[in-house]
């Protein structure tokens, strides 16, 4: 039987980079998202492109429909990523924690009804508290989980589920933490600004950045590549890992930008986000043989080129 790939929350942005790159690779690929919203995939593929995936809608909260689609599609490998982000999270709780929380243990438990052994899942740098909980330099991935937002804390539970079920069932996984994660397709969330600003610069309009501060900008293409790659290589346990990169300022992206278009008119505001500069990734680095970490200048002249091929057609 061929390897099947399962994506929740194709729809965002990880996940339609995921879904683009396991196509790309020829791989069996299957979506499953209460959305039926295809903007970002569209931006990333054409029609019949996307004909080669098995797009379902179905909710994750709802147990039975997630455990259908693993048995109806036979999936071999699970890239798990569907949530809730914090404002959805702070504005619904319950919600936040059914779609989070319930979700990810419908995944666990549907992996383990079909005898897959090994799930790959998005967590969050959420997990950990503001810069004042930590000593200065890279947080280590096993530092202290210390979440401010709810958003955090669900990631926290999910991480602690995956250890149970590895610990209980057999079940390995892998976690992985993307930090700022831009290119083409990330227009939500709170950092998703920079890539807003790309947008708006190509089109040759003005863009404010409401925050700036230090941090790890992750190409959304990367980030993608990675999760695939947890899918494919488990580790005999329950793994969470921090993405990392070289740490750079929001006013070195905007830089960049303006080097790669000049005019850019792209102002950032002197209000630093509450989260550590940069988070320890050289745990990753020592269980995975490759990790995608394209240069920021090279990820953000490939986002700005892509947002001009699409022209009109990307907002």
């Amino acid at each position: 039987m061929a390897d099947t790939y399962l994506v929740t929350g194709g729809m965002g942005c990880i996940g339609a980079w995921a879904l683009y790159h396991l196509r790309r690779n020829g791989k069996r690929a299957v979506n499953f998202d209460q959305s039926r919203d295809r903007h970002r995939i569209d931006w990333l593929m054409s029609a019949e492109e996307q004909a080669n995936i098995s797009f379902v809608q179905g909710d994750l909260r709802d147990t039975d429909a997630v455990k259908a689609v693993f048995s109806q599609y036979g999936v071999t490998h699970v890239i798990h990523l569907a949530a809730l982000q914090v404002p959805m999270c702070r504005a619904n709780p319950v919600l936040g924690a059914e779609v989070n929380v319930t979700g990810t243990v419908n995944v666990f438990e549907a992996a383990r009804e079909q005898g897959i052994t090994h799930v790959a899942y998005a967590s969050s740098i959420g997990v950990y508290g503001p810069p004042s909980d930590f000593p200065p330099g890279l947080i280590a991935h096993d530092a202290p989980k210390r979440p401010r937002t709810l958003y955090g804390a669900y990631k926290v539970c999910n991480e602690g589920t995956a250890l149970v079920y590895y610990e209980e069932q057999g079940i390995s996984s892998t976690c992985l933490r993307p930090y700022t994660v831009y290119g083409v397709g990330r227009n939500q969330g709170m950092t998703s600004e920079p890539t807003k600003a790309l947008v708006a610069a190509a089109k040759g309009q003005p863009y404010h950045i409401p925050f700036s501060g230090t941090m790890q900008f992750q190409w959304a293409a990367d980030v993608a590549r990675q999760f695939i790659l947890a899918a494919e290589q488990p580790l005999g346990g329950a793994f969470g890992f921090n993405l990392g990169g070289n740490p750079a300022t929001v006013a070195d992206f905007v830089q960049i930008a303006s080097d790669v278009l000049p005019g850019t008119r792209i102002d950032v505001a002197d209000n630093p986000l509450p989260f550590p500069a940069g988070f320890d990734d050289s745990a990753l680095r020592t269980k995975f043989d490759m990790v995608f970490e394209t240069p920021l200048d090279e990820g953000i002249a490939g986002t700005v080129a892509h947002i001009q091929r699409l022209g009109e057609r990307i907002t």
